[in-house]
């Protein structure tokens, strides 16, 4: 028996990256999974290929700075699966630049797509759990850059940082409600977003500019967060909540 088995998740930002090895994940440990994405191409196929592994999959086309849909999207889920267990709250947005140069409109992207979205999604989901009389784990993608300062990244920092924050209070309020609350902090996870950063130094190595000082001396793997974020979701974290879990190959204590 899987560790979701019976349950009802939902990921957005589920189209590509740690979103969707993430929702995959879900449904081999038993999740019927609700994802989001704008790309209805991309989405087609990630429900194909749980559908083909015997999951069962819903494609909700929907943007991560929409926050207005979130209600809408948890309607959808409840109308095609009935109700609202897990969510990986992991859909977000990036950007880089000089502190001096960055603009209002940098900042609203980021903290429109990262921290508002994340507010109004998290909102929608616990409504729906407390009307379902309550349980229910809630985990939102953050960054390992909320602790550490970097170049360039100042907005998106600020952002992150606020989801963590976010969580934390969040885990306290929702707490009597037997709903749990935590966020997964990896620093750069090879995707499709991060792979034109990668580069290979003269003895081999990847490097990235926002993965130096890595103990463990490589790059993360989309499959490693989606196995923590597995845990948190399932029961066996069950007395874990409010928790910023790094998931960064030691940089954050290095």
């Amino acid at each position: 028996m899987g560790l979701l088995e019976g349950k009802v998740a939902l990921v957005t930002g589920g189209t590509s990256g740690i979103g969707r090895v993430s929702a995959v994940l879900l449904a081999k440990e038993g999740a019927k999974v609700a994802f989001t994405g704008r790309r209805e191409d991309a989405g087609r196929e990630v429900a194909e290929e749980i559908t083909k592994a015997g999951g069962e999959a819903l494609f909700i086309k929907a943007d991560a700075t929409d926050f207005h849909g979130a209600v809408g999207v948890v309607q959808q889920i409840v109308d095609r699966f009935g109700r609202l267990d897990v969510a990986f709250n992991n859909a977000g947005t990036a950007a880089v630049g000089a502190l001096t140069e960055l603009d209002e409109k940098a900042w609203d992207h980021l903290v429109d797509g990262n921290l508002k979205g994340a507010f109004f999604y998290l909102q929608a989901e616990a409504a729906q759990m407390k009307r379902q009389g309550g349980g229910g784990s809630i985990v939102f993608n953050g960054s390992v850059f909320a602790e550490l300062g970097t170049w360039g990244i100042s907005i998106y920092s600020a952002s992150k940082g606020g989801v963590a924050a976010l969580a934390r209070a969040a885990a306290v309020e929702l707490g009597p409600d037997a709903i749990r609350v935590n966020t997964v902090n990896p620093t750069v996870i090879r995707t499709p977003l991060t792979e034109a950063g990668i580069t290979r130094t003269e003895d081999g190595a990847e490097y990235h500019p926002h993965g130096e000082k890595i103990p463990l001396g490589r790059i993360g793997e989309a499959e490693e967060v989606a196995q923590v974020v597995l845990f948190l979701l399932s029961d066996r974290a069950s007395y874990v909540t409010g928790q910023s879990l790094m998931v960064d190959g030691g940089q954050s204590v290095n």
